[in-house]
């Protein structure tokens, strides 16, 4: 194929001469640049979609960081809740506890507020780091809860160990109070002598009791006392009781408060059916009254 090329700048005509494989190479040179081309557009497209997964993807890992921080502090708040319910019962506990066991308790931080308090509601959230910190301390305060308690505790054991071994029953029911503790004309010898216990009189074969907890030391015939039984509540603390007409324990048997230890009667150096009841420190003997007033029995006795 031949081509003319005529203009006026040309001083005579020109002939180019088009041969295949012209026409072959301007070929390829076209499909070149069509698929080119075609990659180009693919690429970024393929750009374009990588793009809006990655920000897809970024979107839904930020909401699953998101929806994880708000389980965590959800777990955090009631956690909280929790914590702060179990000080309140504690400290109710510790109250009722230092009450049995006759203790007067510090109250805490948060109950040492002086004066009235009120105004509006105004939710306050807290971060993740003052809802953490918030329970360290309040599990700080579980603790030494915890620790006071088991302190009262031991107080209020304590205090019910010394009140059942306190000899403040009653040991005779349905009898009348007689000669009382201290100085008295002796009703044998007719002088004045020291009395040292406190008499009931009651009919004779009367149950006669265990005043509080203990341990048989005696249970023998004596000539001033008759049968008697003598019981030791620790710590130097004694009680006697005297003129039984029958005894129904044996030397270091334990003895709880109420059990049965004889019966009222007229053994010994005395006048007639009654107990000779006494109480004695170290030996030395004390009014036993003091004692029995601890109950509420004493108040009802009977006076002749």
């Amino acid at each position: 194929m031949q081509i003319i090329l005529v203009s006026r700048h040309l001083k005579a005509a020109r002939t180019i001469t088009i041969m295949p494989r012209h026409l072959l190479i301007a070929g390829f040179v076209f499909l070149a640049l069509v698929i080119g081309t075609s990659a180009m557009l693919s690429w970024l497209a393929g750009q374009l979609r990588v793009t809006d997964g990655d920000e897809a993807m970024s979107l839904q890992q930020s909401g699953r960081a998101q929806q994880h921080l708000s389980n965590n502090l959800q777990l955090m708040a009631t956690r909280l809740g929790e914590l702060q319910a179990q000080v309140l019962h504690l400290d109710s506990l510790g109250d009722k506890l230092a009450s049995l066991a006759g203790v007067k308790r510090e109250p805490s931080a948060e109950r040492k507020r002086p004066g009235g308090e009120g105004g509006a509601f105004v939710p306050a959230p807290l971060s993740a780091v003052e809802l953490q910190r918030e329970i360290d301390r309040l599990a700080q305060e579980v603790d030494a809860r915890t620790e006071e308690l088991t302190v009262l505790e031991s107080h209020f054991l304590e205090k019910r160990v010394k009140e059942r071994l306190m000899p403040t029953t009653l040991p005779v029911k349905a009898a009348y109070l007689g000669s009382p503790f201290g100085v008295r004309s002796d009703p044998i010898a007719g002088l004045r002598a020291l009395h040292e216990g406190i008499d009931f009189n009651a009919e004779p074969g009367t149950p006669v009791i265990a005043a509080a907890d203990g341990v048989v030391l005696s249970a023998a015939y004596h000539n001033d006392f008759g049968n008697m039984v003598e019981i030791d509540h620790g710590e130097g603390l004694t009680t006697r009781y005297a003129h039984l007409s029958r005894m129904g324990v044996k030397p270091g048997a334990l003895i709880k408060r109420g059990e049965l230890l004889g019966a009222v009667g007229n053994t010994g150096r005395s006048t007639g059916p009654h107990l000779h009841f006494e109480v004695r420190m170290l030996g030395i003997a004390q009014n036993p009254a003091r004692f029995l007033k601890q109950g509420e029995e004493f108040a009802l006795v009977k006076r002749r």
